[in-house]
Order: structure tokens, then sequence, then C-alpha cells
């Protein structure tokens, strides 16, 4: 189910994405014992699952990592790349395997669809997901852009339940203002990136606050990016750490950011 992707691909693209779900959703995995992640749309090289695959077990030395690709002569050249805990099928939004994954991730899969559809994309792909209970709050899907390099990502955390939060994150060093990160809004924000919309609202406020941690630029652009956060904690349901923040992250609720109407 879906539509083929463009493919484009680079090694480490997603390496911000991984880091991120390793630290936050680590526990989750160990949990499980032998959990299985899904990367969703790898494209034309089998890369990111390579990458995922040695990413999460860090975490989880268990951990298992189906790619999964629509294009059949995607999976074909990807099969040689198959080792202990790796391989590819083919397959789209359904998920062609028999457990009920721990982790999918999608990234830049979501782009080219309408935004009409996204939500659909996301009900089926959470329903997909091992479930809450027995202490653990169950799967995770993980959808979002990144730009070719992956210096720039924005995406979205949801459980079985649906959306949790919205994670920016960015290679400080590049960074001119935060509101850079809004070209790269998964499909569900990007084109909600407008006045009376609550991702506009907070993307203004977060320039306004990196405007204002202007004078911690001398101390280099990650401690200017801590004092932006912790100051626009006041007004945005932030929900991770500094030791996230210190990362070139910014985690918030879906609640406070998803689309009106």
């Amino acid at each position: 189910m879906g539509t083929v992707t463009r493919g484009t691909t680079n090694p480490n693209r997603l390496r911000r994405m991984d880091r991120w779900i390793a630290a936050t959703h680590g526990a989750e995995l160990r949990r499980a014992g032998e959990p299985l992640a899904i990367d969703l749309g790898y494209g034309a090289a089998p890369w990111t699952a390579v990458e995922l695959l040695g990413r999460l077990r860090t975490a989880a030395p268990r951990a298992r990592v189906v790619g999964i690709e629509i294009e059949p002569e995607r999976v074909a050249a990807a099969r040689p790349y198959e080792r202990e805990g790796l391989t590819f099928r083919h397959g789209g939004f359904e998920v062609p395997v028999p457990e009920r994954p721990m982790l999918i991730r999608a990234a830049n899969v979501l782009r080219q669809y309408d935004e009409a559809e996204v939500a659909a994309v996301w009900e089926r792909l959470c329903a997909r997901l091992a479930p809450a209970g027995g202490g653990s709050r169950g799967g995770l899907l993980v959808e979002g852009t990144c730009d070719e390099i992956g210096r720039r990502h924005v995406w979205v955390a949801l459980g079985p339940e649906g959306p949790r939060s919205v994670t920016f994150a960015t290679r400080l060093g590049s960074l001119e203002r935060p509101s850079d990160l809004a070209e790269r809004l998964p499909k569900a924000l990007i084109h909600r990136n407008v006045p009376g919309e609550p991702v506009h609202a907070f993307l203004r406020d977060f320039d306004r606050a990196w405007a204002a941690a202007a004078p911690y630029a001398s101390y280099g652009a990650r401690q200017r990016w801590l004092r932006t956060v912790r100051e626009l904690r006041a007004g945005w349901p932030v929900t991770d750490s500094p030791a996230r923040w210190r990362q070139g992250e910014v985690t918030v609720a879906w609640e406070a950011l998803a689309p009106r109407g």
C-alpha cells in the first residue's frame, strides 16, 4: 500500500532521528527482549536500514530491523546487505511482517503525499505497533522529514494511541534562526506554518527567544540554543531535558502544535 518515493538517500542522513530513538525509546526496546524495528521506505539504497540496526543495538543489543520498500527492484538490490538481525521485504503501509513492531521509522516518506492523506496513514501504521500494556507504552512510530545530509530534521512521534510529540533537531553550527527548520516540517504541519496556526506561533516565539539569547552566542551556538529553549519553555510544553537540548534538539507536546480545524 502506498506509492513509490523518489528513493533519494545518503549515509548518515537519519543519524539525528536514530540517536533520539535510541535515547528515548531504548528502555521500551530492551523490555521487549527481541524488539522488531521497521525502516519503512528506506529508498534506493539500504544505508539507513543498516545504520538503524547498529544504532538501535547500542540501546537494545537484540534488536532486529526489517527494511520495507514498495519498489521490488530496491528490495532485490538490498538483499546482499542482509545479515544477522537485518532483512529486507517488499511492501508498504500494510507493514508485511507477522509481529507487531516496537518501532516503525518512516523518514521522508509522506513528503510527497497530500496533507489530507496523512491521518489515515498514521492510523494504519499505529494500528500495526506493539500494543501498550504490562508497564509498556507500546511501540513507536517516528515520521518526519530531513534535508539531504541530515543537518535539519523535524519528526512526529506517535504511539498506539496516536501522536505524542514533535521534535526539532539541527546541527547548531548551520543554524541562522530556528524557523529555518520550517522547510523540514512533516507533511502534517508544513502547510500549517501560516498565521493563526499553532506551529507558526511556535516558530515565531522560537525565533524571538533565539534573538533574545544572542549575547550567549559568544559562548558558542550550543549555549545560545540552551538559553533559547529555556526561554521557550516558559510558554510552550517542552517535554525533554537539557541532555537532549545539548544535542541540538527540542521536543514539544503534539497537542500544542496540532493543526486547527
